[in-house]
């Protein structure tokens, strides 16, 4: 069966996206939907995790949604970020976004290269900080091992969600692939379509864990990245599609 229409469970990308191009070159329609959005924790909600935000002398970002939302119940908790407070981000990306927020050169700020794992360094630099970790509440196994492999003070908070968006106005069966490219993406669709069947419906997946996901909610995996050969999602894709549109 040919591929003609193609789900992307992510927002709309820019013009100059390799999709617009495999849609253009290979005559396909190519539509994008995020299946999951972020929903913030209120204050009540963060209370009951236990946590006082006076209580931490630093704080670790791992992405600018735990930024936002980090200052965002500060303002609602009527908590002052004290100008003393050390900021340890995953990446220099991350790092600069706290711009939004606070006066940057006046802080004390770090960040690693890429990965969690180039953080322990830092850590050991300044072991005597109490930490907190803003999280959602899917955390990824590694955070908690580096941390407690250097011997980190550190406390996970809660402070935002991600949940499955309403997707109940999508005709699922219009598609002859669907793109994924976390678990809970997989979550959100057997939410969302608890009837849906696979059949003749391929599904293309990025990353182990979303692999997974998707073989323990039975379905078949029929395009896999990054892989050596095809290490982006739209690169494995327009091999797929160019082998069975033959």
């Amino acid at each position: 069966m040919k591929i003609k229409s193609i789900l992307v469970s992510q927002p709309a990308p820019n013009e100059s996206s390799p999709y617009l191009e495999i849609a253009k070159k290979e005559k396909i329609k190519i539509d994008f939907r995020p299946f999951i959005h972020v929903e913030g924790v209120d204050a009540k909600e963060l209370r009951t995790q236990k946590i006082d935000l006076a209580q931490y002398t630093g704080i670790i970002f791992t992405s600018k949604n735990a930024i936002d939302h980090y200052f965002r119940l500060a303002e609602e908790m009527r908590f002052s970020v004290p100008d003393s407070m050390r900021y340890i981000c995953q990446s220099e990306a991350i790092a600069n976004y706290l711009q939004k927020h606070i006066v940057y050169r006046k802080r004390k700020i770090s960040f690693g290269e890429k990965n969690f794992s180039d953080l322990a360094a830092l850590f050991k630099k300044y072991p005597s900080e109490k930490y907190l970790l803003p999280s959602s509440d899917v955390l990824g196994p590694e955070i908690p091992k580096v941390l407690d492999a250097a011997n980190v003070d550190w406390t996970k908070a809660i402070m935002y969600k991600t949940v499955a968006s309403d997707l109940t106005d999508i005709n699922i069966k219009d598609y002859d692939m669907l793109v994924f490219f976390s678990h809970q993406g997989i979550k959100s669709l057997g939410i969302n379509f608890p009837d849906f069947e696979q059949n003749d419906t391929k599904i293309a997946v990025f990353g182990t864990t979303t692999q997974a996901a998707a073989e323990e909610a039975g379905l078949t995996v029929n395009v896999m990245a990054p892989t050596k050969e095809t290490p982006s999602m739209t690169m494995a894709i327009e091999k797929y599609v160019r082998s069975i549109n033959k």
